[in-house]
């Protein structure tokens, strides 16, 4: 591999192991977003249930102030029964003062009521986007575990590819080693039986020359033909 090729390699390296530490990177950034976002949304929580806590007190106070109303209109009307016309116009002095103070309880109480509406709506959209956003994090774990195993698995069978490669060029180069040295074995004993005569037996034998066979047949016809 040339020099070139090392260098192009190494800054792929650098660059892929670059991307890896932005993408963790990220993946820490987003986990400390989350809880942060998950920190304001229960905090917003604290909040409503102040505001809920402060509305049902107005409309506790606002019911008592109607009470009081109508137990002093029915005051007022006894007293103008009783001819204390006097006493009916102080009483109604009262209930325009419980009246000025139910407006201004009214207004506090719709107010909270509002307040407590609108949180409670965008309360549910954060938690319905909270949610979204854990579960697309939980998929992008998910995700970046399995791809970093598959890349684990794919470095190592490429390395694993590469020494079979080499034990295989190796086991060939052995084959063919063992093959030339068992060609030179025949050829040396050829060579042996050619200088010890073998080989020419070998070549008559092959010709039908100096055949036992033939030699049986001869010997059997001379006795036939001395006994004529």
């Amino acid at each position: 591999m040339s020099w070139k090729k090392v260098v192009t390699a190494f800054k792929g390296l650098v660059a892929e192991t670059g991307e890896n530490i932005a993408d963790n990177q990220s993946i820490r950034i987003m986990d400390q977003e989350l809880r942060e976002a998950s920190d304001d949304i229960n905090t917003a929580k604290t909040e409503l249930t102040k505001i809920m806590a402060k509305r049902a007190a107005v409309s506790r106070k606002v019911g008592d102030l109607q009470k009081k109303m109508t137990e002093h209109e029915a005051m007022a009307s006894q007293a103008l029964d009783k001819g204390e016309e006097q006493l009916a116009v102080d009483i109604c002095e009262r209930i325009a003062s419980f009246e000025e103070e139910l407006a201004t309880e009214n207004s506090m109480l719709l107010s909270f009521s509002n307040s407590e509406n609108s949180l409670k709506t965008n309360l549910k959209k954060a938690d319905a986007r909270l949610k979204s956003l854990k579960q697309q994090q939980d998929v992008l774990k998910a995700t970046e575990a399995v791809q970093n195993a598959q890349g684990v698995v794919a470095n190592r069978f490429s390395g694993s590819s590469s020494k079979m490669t080499n034990a295989m060029s190796s086991l060939e180069r052995i084959k063919e080693r063992q093959q030339e040295r068992q060609d030179r074995f025949v050829a040396a004993d050829e060579l042996a039986n050619a200088e010890n005569g073998d080989d020419l037996d070998r070549r008559m034998k092959e010709a039908g020359i100096g055949d036992q066979a033939s030699k049986k047949n001869d010997i059997l016809a001379r006795i036939k033909a001395n006994k004529k």
